[in-house]
């Protein structure tokens, strides 16, 4: 073995204390106008991504796949892609910088939970040999990634409104926010929608069929219907503002059911990933 099992363990809590720490001084300079904790907190918030990446590396290298067989796998690399989109859009985007106060703390929230499901070596099904399903999880989670930091400034935006005094001056003028937001919402429901093509050629592939109504599918289909709708009201109906902010929030909180209420609560196949 590359690393045993207690070793993997306690490097993924190590990279949690990391990404803490980076959430706690970027807090603090958010909050605080402190640009030395702020600017301190995305190198440490760097340092964890570093050692995560070489951490799923390793267990990649170790069990032989992706990491999406497991519930652990599955949550730490949501976690890992959350950090790394959001990285990957502030270097196009450093407007959106405010929005680490919700990207970090929802990082190391999604590691750390992972970490309370078995982290065992699961051997990989036949069907699960297929590039397709590599295109379909991996487009869901960068989806996930992009509506996280969405999410985050539509809730900016409730808050400056209601209230631009503190470190809510800091952040963009209220029409900025709220273009941003429909922006990465557009990005994140071109990706879910691409992923859901994607899933249903695997399931072509494995089963047979391209759609079954199985509950995760019923629910990424309603999904992307209700992000088709908010996009739609925005282009041609011009919803905005604290309505636009409101429904994509719940939204927002739909597509969370979608990914693990489901695969949870459900006798779904995707169900399979949290057992």
């Amino acid at each position: 073995m590359i690393m045993s099992l207690e070793s993997y363990i306690a490097a993924n809590w190590a990279v949690v204390i990391v990404y803490v720490l980076a959430t706690i001084a970027n807090v603090a300079g958010v909050l605080f106008g402190n640009n030395r904790f702020e600017r301190l907190s995305y190198r440490v918030a760097g340092v964890g991504l570093l050692l995560h990446t070489a951490l799923i590396a390793v267990w990649w290298a170790e069990v032989g796949h992706g990491p999406y067989m497991a519930p652990n796998e599955v949550l730490s690399s949501d976690a890992w892609m959350t950090m790394v989109c959001f990285f990957v859009f502030l270097r196009f985007y450093p407007r959106i910088k405010p929005v680490s106060v919700l990207a970090f703390p929802t990082t190391f929230l999604m590691l750390a939970l992972s970490m309370f499901y078995n982290p065992g070596i699961r051997t990989l099904p036949a069907t699960f040999r297929s590039v397709w399903l590599l295109i379909h999880i991996g487009l869901y989670k960068i989806a996930l990634a992009t509506l996280v930091i969405a999410c985050a400034l539509a809730f900016f935006y409730l808050f400056k409104k209601r209230s631009d005094t503190g470190w809510l001056r800091r952040l963009p003028e209220l029409e900025a926010l709220d273009i941003y937001s429909y922006r990465f919402a557009g990005f994140g429901f071109i990706f879910w929608t691409i992923g859901m093509l994607a899933g249903s050629i695997w399931a072509y592939q494995s089963w047979g069929r391209f759609w079954g109504w199985d509950p995760t599918e019923t629910w990424a289909l309603i999904t992307c219907l209700m992000f088709a709708a908010y996009l739609h009201l925005r282009r041609f109906f011009q919803l905005k503002g604290t309505a636009a902010s409101l429904v994509f929030i719940a939204c927002f909180i739909v597509s969370l059911v979608s990914l693990f209420g489901m695969a949870t609560m459900s006798g779904s196949i995707h169900s399979e990933y949290f057992r």
